[in-house]
């Protein structure tokens, strides 16, 4: 199946439409094939649209073969689902991603962990890679603390939150996703909770949100009103990890000792549960054919 051209990317189309029709779409962060069916599963179930997103980890521990087949079981699903690559973070890397044949729709170009202008630099150069492809892209302006599984941690670096002007100044850079940094964390928040700075976000969408879809990290401890107030500023995908993975995780405790085709198919169905619960949550449920 060849990739469409950036003018058709399915990552850009899903977004585009849940930005017009107010809602978000979930990116599904997965592991393995398990995760990738119960995302298309769950989206094909609540006639929604998703992405399935897989970090670097992914071609680092099996090359090709799980990118391939996440995609065929993307771009064959009878809703619209995409296949990203989240938090790409070396210029190598996104470059190998990206010259998969038939493989991601987009990709983040996480330059976050250089400085300012060589994010910017290094962004830039990476997103005309990137689109000669087909490829659309995200990026983070500023830098969203913590780190999760298959991702570089980045908790000893000062989170810096995202500004209007910075946010204009990815804009330049051609992408078509972008991810602010407004108090929002990876992985645990800690002590002092969540910290959400809704007036940033509001006005970074009024900055740049017709230009570019603003994307969500850091989601996992949300509640549906948190949710719903960052879709109301402007957020069209929103990253979900550990509240689908830690479904599968609980799972396969449960079936222990079961044949392992047995605990596979029960850790996909809990996983699918959990997923059509975000996509109700979200709004994208019933949209797939709007």
């Amino acid at each position: 199946m060849t990739r469409p051209p950036l003018s058709q990317n399915r990552t850009l189309s899903i977004l585009n439409k849940a930005r017009d029709g107010g809602y978000a779409v979930a990116g599904m962060c997965c592991y393995n094939i398990e995760s990738v069916i119960a995302t298309v599963r769950a989206a094909e179930a609540t006639n929604s649209p998703a992405v399935v997103q897989l970090f670097p980890w992914a071609i680092e521990y099996a090359g090709n073969a799980l990118v391939l087949a996440a995609a065929e079981a993307c771009h064959s699903a009878k809703v619209p689902v995409s296949l990203h690559l989240d938090h790409c973070q070396t210029p190598e890397l996104v470059r190998r991603a990206a010259d998969i044949p038939d493989g991601f729709d987009s990709i983040m170009c996480d330059m976050s962990h250089y400085e300012k202008e060589e994010n910017l630099a290094l962004t830039k150069e990476l997103v005309e890679y990137c689109h000669k492809l087909g490829i659309a892209t995200e990026a983070e302006p500023g830098r969203i603390e913590g780190g999760e599984d298959g991702v570089a941690e980045t908790a000893d670096l000062e989170g810096v939150l995202t500004t209007p002007e910075e946010a204009e100044e990815f804009v330049a850079t051609g992408i078509e996703m972008l991810a602010p940094a407004f108090g929002n964390v990876h992985g645990e928040y800690g002590p002092r909770g969540i910290r959400l700075e809704y007036d940033r976000l509001e006005t970074i969408n009024k900055a740049v949100g017709d230009r570019v879809r603003l994307v969500l990290h850091g989601a996992d401890p949300f509640d549906a009103e948190i949710f719903h107030r960052c879709i109301r500023a402007g957020v069209t995908k929103i990253n979900i990890n550990k509240g689908m993975n830690n479904h599968y995780a609980a799972s396969q405790e449960e079936t222990r000792g079961k044949p392992i085709t047995a605990v596979m198919e029960a850790g996909t169905k809990k996983m699918q549960e959990a997923i059509e619960k975000y996509m109700h949550i979200f709004g994208s449920a019933g949209k797939a054919s709007a």
